[in-house]
């Protein structure tokens, strides 16, 4: 199962300058504890966003860069979108996989996951990057939705999209 966990603000906004919008301790908890043990799939700059530039621990850190002389240490590296596809699918044989970000990520791997687990934050979060509204996805469908919850000072709702029309890689 190939699955986009992420938060957003009420616009659906998900970062400014490379970074979140918000600290939030609950939905860190759950974006650790629902992927701990699994694969993780991200862009270079969400690696780069990262305490110390280090890969999450406890998990398998896989990373798109698209400069072929860029490594880094404790991640399998891949360097074209395709790369990054095929990797995906292997692990997803065995796997819940992860994608992680960033924006370009979420949107071009969106046609191929079977779920987005979605934070919703009730603020306006100054972002400069988008998600997808998947209320008006025409392939996406609410499956679960919590009941709203204060994160510090801020009202969330944690929910599930089902897409309903996914394409194999």
């Amino acid at each position: 199962m190939i699955v986009s966990i992420l938060n957003c603000d009420k616009k659906y906004g998900i970062g400014k300058r490379n970074g979140l919008l918000f600290s939030l301790p609950l939905d860190m908890n759950f974006f650790r504890e629902t992927t701990l043990g699994h694969v993780v799939c991200m862009g270079e700059n969400t690696l780069l966003s990262f305490p110390n530039q280090k890969p999450l621990k406890d998990r398998t850190n896989l990373v798109l860069s698209q400069d072929p002389t860029h490594n880094y240490e404790g991640v399998i590296n891949v360097h074209t979108f395709e790369d990054f596809l095929k990797k995906i699918k292997e692990y997803e044989k065995n796997d819940t996989v992860f994608i992680i970000g960033g924006a370009s990520i979420y949107r071009q791997t969106l046609p191929y996951v079977d779920k987005v687990y979605l934070t919703k934050v009730n603020a306006d979060g100054g972002a400069e990057v988008f998600f997808i509204n998947l209320d008006e996805h025409p392939d996406f469908k609410l499956i679960e939705e919590s009941e709203p919850v204060m994160d510090g000072d801020l009202e969330i709702k944690f929910t599930v999209y089902q897409n309903m029309n996914k394409k194999e890689i």
